[in-house]
């Protein structure tokens, strides 16, 4: 997964939750009016210190506006953590920056709150996938903040022009230039496994179906093949690289390619290197559909100011894309902050924004929880020559449909 998804939970963590976060928390009003005078609004923000740092001034000037005294309060918990905190009565009103693929868990919990009218201006919004994220059985659940996904790293000094396809990037590479990303990792590998057809949960009009896995399609083999020829065939990278070794091999002109997120992007310029970013370059001739993931924004079924709650939840997204960029390294999800001249002038993000555009949102559902584990390990049986293409699938699949079996 991205390195700010967070899926799994743990006991600590709810733990470590109650004895800080819930320090902020305030005492709720036993109102669901929309007039804000004397009211109170607890926001937890899983974002960077210096984005909640931000987004707290932008929350206060809408509380003096409003009569609303609004806490901002920075949690790194995980998710079973705010499932405990949110039917004890002791969460947030708000939700400001948690992963889209969380929202199935938590939904099925009964603990969000439908996106009332109003909130959402499709027309407003980047892409479909952006709101297909936060989407679940054909209802919106939270509101898009930004997104993220995975694009080609390449080191200006080593790489003159940026091959339009991957064949031929593999070309360029076994000549001198070197490719390395963490290719054991499903997150960056998931959109080789789908260029020609593979998918995680099937996608029948905005309603996902765990019980069609598309990982053992004919597309997806293609795509572990081509996985696999890296390592085996092209030798490019060992079968046991890690994500801190690769981006280290970037970093140090080592290698001149390389797959990630935006999320390194400050390592890299902290580190000199004369680097670019590109959208992916197509695979048997098609768009590489990388995972997209999105920040979200939702308010709790819990909250007994569900409608203020919402209208801050709007302010919020609607004026915090500049301090998302520029704190946090984040994509923008509204067009106002794509198609200003500031954006369109950030050949980084601009070329992640590109590539967006291609990508796949990652499974919103309860099951996502199945897929991560088999997807990981077997793609280091792929890699290490262990198993051949058709039995990573196969394997994979079967693994999934067990541990789907094992949530009910």
């Amino acid at each position: 997964m991205g390195k700010r998804t967070k899926i799994l939970a743990t006991v600590m963590a709810a733990t470590m939750l109650f004895a800080g976060s819930l320090v902020g928390c305030g005492e709720k009003a036993d109102s669901g009016s929309t007039d804000g005078s004397g009211k109170e609004l607890t926001v937890w923000s899983h974002l960077t210190t210096p984005e909640v740092e931000e987004l707290n001034k932008i929350a206060s000037k809408w509380g003096e506006e409003n009569g609303v005294k609004v806490k901002v309060v920075e949690d790194k918990s995980e998710m079973q953590a705010y499932i405990q905190a949110a039917n004890s009565s002791k969460g947030p009103d708000i939700m400001f920056g948690l992963a889209h693929d969380n929202l199935g868990t938590f939904q099925k919990a009964g603990l969000l709150a439908e996106v009332p009218e109003g909130i959402i201006n499709d027309s407003d919004y980047a892409s479909h996938q952006v709101l297909d994220a936060v989407t679940i059985g054909g209802k919106r659940y939270a509101v898009p903040i930004a997104q993220e996904t995975s694009a080609l790293f390449y080191n200006k000094d080593k790489v003159k022009e940026v091959p339009k396809t991957m064949e031929d990037l593999v070309k360029v590479a076994k000549d001198g230039v070197g490719f390395e990303y963490d290719i054991n990792n499903f997150y960056p590998t998931y959109g080789f496994i789908a260029a020609d057809g593979g998918y995680v949960y099937k996608d029948n009009n905005g309603t996902l179906d765990p019980t069609d896995i598309g990982l053992g399609t004919p597309g997806a083999i293609k795509g572990y093949q081509f996985v696999q020829d890296l390592v085996q065939k092209d030798k490019l990278m060992p079968a046991d690289i890690t994500g801190d070794i690769a981006k280290g091999d970037f970093l140090s002109k080592k290698s001149g390619f390389y797959i990630s997120g935006p999320w390194d992007i400050s390592a890299f310029k902290d580190g000199g290197v004369n680097f670019g970013v590109a959208p992916m370059p197509t695979l048997f001739e098609k768009q590489v559909p990388t995972f997209l993931g999105v920040q979200t924004a939702f308010v709790s079924e819990k909250s007994q100011n569900k409608d203020l709650a919402w209208k801050l939840v709007k302010y919020l997204s609607e004026n915090s894309g500049d301090v998302l960029l520029s704190k946090g390294n984040r994509i923008p999800v509204l067009n106002k902050y794509l198609d200003s001249a500031d954006f369109k002038n950030n050949e980084y993000m601009s070329a992640f924004a590109e590539q967006a555009k291609f990508a796949t949102p990652m499974p919103n559902i309860p099951e996502i929880q199945a897929m991560w584990g088999p997807a990981g390990a077997n793609l280091q049986l792929l890699t290490s020559g262990q198993v051949t293409p058709e039995k990573c699938a196969e394997m994979t699949v079967e693994q999934i449909k067990q541990g789907i079996s094992q949530q009910k």
